[in-house]
């Protein structure tokens, strides 16, 4: 599985786990089972997300927590921000209720705060890191997330071990069965998404699949290709109105067209300057109401069209009924939108 999974040293070492469990009988037969359907699962949450994963990248990186613990928000939501279990666990990080309140967040009617991005991202990053400093390893803390830490220290001492592939053994049945699935979840689905990342089985000439990403000028498209691991050339006949491989200084930033399947190895790699990172530091997500334009979203929240343009890739005014936007906003706006 190596040769067809070649991510999975990287994936491994980022969630703790020894190598060795790559070869686990369990885990074979799970990814046998599963890797089409998450492969497919992986695809929509992509789409879904690209609009938030610029900002949760961001987050991640200031709590540092490793960029594939992004992978536990996708199988968490899928990356829907009002995604709601059977349990009653909302948004992209699935919190319920009692936990959403220790964690400071606001649960109520119009203000539920696990439906905000960065809300929601920074208290589960509080979370997963209060996790791993009473587990000691990334796996412990990504289960511990799905069961609660009582289960997982429960499972060790049964075990007498905090060995993966001892506390997630089928017929021992230390941890609840969701969470046996759930870690192996995580770990295929970010070995699906890391090959993406290298380039691996993945088509990358269908210019009908593409995205628009913004990037510094002093970048080269051979620069951004190496980067997302693409041919430089394909890039390029992807933005043949460029017609140079140094992008140029007339302006600051440059639209670029890439792969979709592209997006997610590009948000979690590129660097923007810092003072584009600082302008887009507070953001709110807004789900666009009937009569609502930029210009009322502009005076709402104290802001610029363009920043709104440019956080969402607009290419025109023109809003849709119930379109999630991603809203740059000041400290200040972002502190009173939240007294």
């Amino acid at each position: 599985m190596e040769n067809k999974y070649p991510s999975y040293a990287h994936v491994f070492s980022e969630f703790d786990v020894d190598d060795s469990y790559l070869y686990d009988a369990s885990f074979i037969v799970f990814v046998s089972k599963n890797e089409i359907s998450l492969k497919k699962f992986y695809t929509r949450s992509l789409e879904r997300g690209k609009e938030i994963l610029p900002l949760m990248q961001g987050l991640l990186r200031e709590d540092s927590v490793s960029d594939l613990f992004i992978y536990l928000s996708m199988i968490e939501s899928g990356f829907k921000p009002r995604a709601v279990s059977p349990k009653k666990a909302v948004g992209l990080w699935q919190f319920m209720p009692a936990t959403a309140r220790h964690y400071n967040l606001k649960v109520c009617k119009g203000n539920d705060e696990r439906c905000d991005t960065v809300s929601a991202t920074s208290a589960a990053l509080r979370y997963l890191n209060k996790l791993h400093k009473q587990f000691g390893k990334w796996y412990l803390a990504a289960m511990a997330y799905n069961c609660g830490e009582g289960r997982v220290e429960k499972a060790i001492k049964k075990a007498g071990s905090d060995e993966l592939a001892i506390l997630i053994d089928e017929d021992a049945k230390y941890l609840p069965k969701e969470t046996r699935a759930y870690i192996k979840k995580i770990l295929l689905v970010a070995m699906i998404g890391e090959n993406a990342v290298y380039d691996i089985e993945t088509e990358l000439s269908d210019e009908s699949k593409c995205v628009e990403v913004e990037v510094n000028n002093k970048d080269s498209l051979e620069d951004v290709a190496r980067l997302i691991s693409i041919d430089s050339e394909t890039l390029k006949a992807l933005n043949i109105g460029l017609g140079s491989k140094v992008l140029g200084k007339e302006k600051t930033f440059y639209t670029l067209r890439i792969p979709i399947e592209k997006i997610f190895s590009f948000y979690l790699r590129y660097n923007m300057p810092s003072q584009e990172v600082k302008e887009k530091s507070y953001m709110i997500n807004h789900r666009v109401s009937l009569g609502e334009s930029l210009e009322v979203l502009v005076q709402k929240y104290d802001t610029s069209k363009d920043d709104i343009k440019r956080a969402n890739h607009l290419e025109n005014d023109f809003l849709v009924l119930d379109m999630l936007l991603i809203i740059p906003v000041s400290e200040k706006s972002f502190e009173n939108l939240y007294q």
